[in-house]
């Protein structure tokens, strides 16, 4: 990541000192050693970073967009350096991801990664596209985040498939397994915004921001006309009124949207446990498996 600019590398310096969970690095390495019996390669090595690099990148510019001030619990780089040297770091990442699997002639991997932002940025854009009509269905919102969610999680599973076994139909096996799990994750991280343990309160942040999520559709979908009404009315131009928005959360969780939404996550779950059984036991899998359950179990 380093640059013969100065103000790029204390930028990037405060970056890899706040990094994540680093989930996404994960998938690839223990994917990669699933399906070939413990072996890595180089290859493994780099597509791991790329797409921590490019997941990063992604970061860097939703904060932007978003208009965040934080991440991770400290300062996002638009919040200490202004959003247009936040855009350029951003593009820098990018393209230091891009080349690093050019340079090293990867480009099977590439394509993987390709792929996925560009269904990253066509899955924010259809977001945004429907948030400003409501009009959006269960089908449209899967869509939304296979794309904006899922499709990275889906390319850190191929991508370490492929970087052992490239041409197998493990790559395309692999694919499926992290779509799924994405998708989990997406309804977890919906749920979220009705309440958690952690935090012991609602936050009613994707209200505020107009975001469809899962039980907010179900409601929707299955009540009566004059609350259809109302909801719509409360999420378009009441979304800042707290009151408002305490009673549209009181009455998603009256009317089962939690419960439906808990209920088509566990489907995700396990139907990516089942292309999981198809392997051998070892400690990869096992660790896959944890990793399934935790994205369901974790508390943020």
């Amino acid at each position: 990541m380093s640059s013969k600019v100065a103000l790029l590398n204390r930028i990037t310096h405060y970056i890899v000192n706040r990094k994540g969970k680093q989930m996404r690095p994960m998938f690839v390495f223990l994917v990669a050693k699933m399906v070939s019996g413990g072996q890595v390669n180089n290859r493994t090595y780099r597509g791991a970073s790329v797409i921590e690099l490019i997941h990063t990148a992604t970061l860097v510019h939703d904060d932007v967009v978003d208009d965040s001030n934080q991440r991770r619990g400290f300062f996002s780089i638009n919040a200490l350096w202004k959003n247009k040297i936040a855009v350029l770091v951003g593009d820098y990442l990018l393209s230091k991801g891009l080349l690093l699997s050019i340079d090293n002639e990867d480009f099977d991997l590439l394509k993987i990664i390709s792929v996925a932002v560009r269904e990253m940025s066509e899955g924010e854009l259809l977001q945004i596209e429907k948030a400003r009509s409501l009009d959006i269905t269960e089908e449209v919102y899967y869509e939304i985040i296979r794309q904006k969610t899922a499709t990275l999680i889906a390319a850190c599973c191929s991508l370490g498939a492929c970087s052992v076994m490239p041409e197998t139909e493990d790559v395309l096996k692999m694919r499926k397994f992290g779509e799924l799990i994405g998708m989990a994750f997406q309804i977890k991280d919906d749920l979220f915004d009705y309440g958690n343990q952690a935090i012991g309160k609602p936050t009613g942040i994707d209200i505020k921001e107009q975001k469809m999520t899962l039980p907010l559709i179900y409601t929707l979908n299955n009540c009566s006309k004059g609350k259809k009404k109302w909801l719509i009315n409360s999420v378009k131009n009441h979304n800042k009124d707290k009151k408002r928005v305490k009673e549209v959360i009181d009455f998603v969780k009256e009317s089962g949207g939690l419960e439906y939404a808990v209920t088509i996550m566990h489907r995700f779950k396990d139907d990516a446990l089942s292309i999981l059984s198809e392997y051998a036991d070892s400690n990869y899998k096992s660790s896959l498996e944890l990793m399934v359950n935790y994205v369901i179990d974790r508390k943020k």
